[in-house]
């Protein structure tokens, strides 16, 4: 478990170089925001998270599978995670941000079509998407 990382995760990599590609310039983890937002893109007033299914509870995705080992635990631990996950974004709705939160699975099986839908997202007044495969 001491290998898995908390920040720089392949998905943030994939959306950030896509981002940086894209014209956009962002801002990482920053911590005056609830919930340390992956990417933050200041002039747009988005926030994007890069959700991976298994620490973030994706339900009825593939890659999300409760280990057989201490699943009281396990199950505990990504409940926990999901709630935190929905009081951040709550948080930041209050604050008037709009929130993107894209999922390991859509990087994995259809990465340009995520990307692409991401990066509209972004120039448009949408409040809200997220984009899982499951």
């Amino acid at each position: 478990m001491a290998g898995i990382r908390g920040k720089n995760t392949k998905p943030e990599l994939t959306i950030r170089r896509w981002l940086h590609a894209d014209g956009f310039r962002f801002r990482l983890f920053r911590r005056d925001l609830p919930g340390r937002p992956d990417i933050v893109l200041p002039r747009w007033n988005v926030v994007v998270f890069a959700h991976g299914c298994f620490w973030h509870g994706h339900q009825g995705c593939s890659y999300f599978r409760l280990p057989k080992t201490r699943p009281e635990f396990w199950e505990s631990k990504i409940r926990r995670n999901a709630e935190r996950d929905h009081e951040a974004i709550g948080r930041l709705e209050e604050a008037g941000w709009r929130i993107a939160v894209i999922w390991e699975c859509a990087l994995r099986k259809e990465p340009e079509v995520t990307l692409r839908r991401l990066s509209s997202f972004i120039r448009s007044a949408q409040q809200k998407l997220e984009i899982g495969l499951g």
